[in-house]
């Protein structure tokens, strides 16, 4: 039992960085515009709450640093892309290189380091309940924000007049305007939030999963997140259970070269990824249900009259 607890956390603690990434860019694609960024938003975000942290003593500073990492990050990709209108595929590679060559460069003196790590929830009387205990109450304080957030982004698209404006602006941006709303002023708010998410998950990985500063950390979650966002046809709730199946893939393989199962562990390894193009292989088949779910205007720029 102790064991399938055990493996259970580490589920959980490897879908949440997942789950508020893609809850960041779905809020961004909900808008219309396609951030491919949040890779290098991750890592960014990673080295600055480390780096902070280690500076400071305080994995709580490393945090908000982290989430200020990538919304700075992400503000820059607003300007190009919003402001300059840039085009969103070719600015969000961009700033992902960006972001895994600077966050090299910034994370030198921080190699090898020891990190503090944020501390795990601890309620007397509950977190001892045997089975459950842990795993609803024992947890760290970002698993608990992943699902709060998941709740209160569902809860805006679809019960708040501002997310019916937003999700106006993805299906069409020109008639949003022609209706007099600020579609610019909308997507920059978005695309910040959407940053800020990417930062968030990348603290948890270097505050949380693993304490430590280690280039190029991230390995592709960034990816893996845009990716949930298609599987979940954009719809919250979806990307919720996407990030747990996913992580449950990434710790599967990880259990599965400690039992010494005889395949190569460079196959093991590739399983999250080849987990992701399977699943948008998968959807890509079912086009009828994607030009149903997915924002008209997405990854299209607008420049209003002038």
């Amino acid at each position: 039992m102790d064991i399938a607890v055990n493996i259970l956390l580490t589920i959980a603690t490897a879908a949440t960085p997942l789950l508020i990434a893609a809850i960041g860019e779905l809020v961004v694609e909900r808008s219309g515009v396609l951030n491919l960024g949040v890779e290098g938003m991750m890592i960014m975000g990673a080295v600055g709450g480390f780096g902070a942290s280690y500076l400071t003593g305080s994995p709580w500073i490393g945090l908000l640093a982290a989430i200020a990492m990538g919304a700075v990050f992400s503000l820059l990709f607003a300007v190009m892309t919003l402001s300059l209108a840039t085009n969103q595929v070719a600015t969000g590679l961009s700033l992902t290189l960006l972001g895994l060559g600077l966050s090299g460069m910034m994370g030198t003196g921080f190699v090898g380091q020891p990190g503090e790590r944020l501390p795990n929830l601890d309620i007397p009387g509950l977190t001892s309940i045997p089975v459950i205990g842990r795993l609803l109450f024992g947890q760290d304080p970002i698993f608990y924000i992943s699902i709060a957030l998941t709740a209160a982004v569902m809860w805006f698209l679809f019960k708040t007049r501002t997310g019916l404006t937003l999700r106006s602006i993805g299906d069409s941006h020109t008639s949003a305007h022609a209706l007099g709303i600020q579609v610019i002023r909308y997507r920059y708010l978005a695309v910040i939030f959407g940053g800020a998410c990417a930062g968030l998950a990348g603290g948890h990985l270097s505050l949380v999963y693993t304490p430590q500063w280690v280039e190029n950390m991230t390995a592709g979650r960034g990816w893996i997140a845009l990716a949930l966002v298609v599987f979940a046809s954009w719809r919250p709730w979806r990307v919720l259970a996407g990030a747990y199946i996913f992580g449950a893939v990434w710790i599967g393989q990880l259990h599965a070269q400690a039992f010494g199962i005889p395949v190569p562990s460079q196959m093991l390894s590739s399983l999250p990824y080849l987990a992701t193009v399977v699943v948008l292989v998968l959807i890509s088949r079912n086009k009828r249900l994607t030009m149903m779910n997915t924002p008209a205007s997405l990854g299209q720029p607008f420049v209003p009259d002038r």
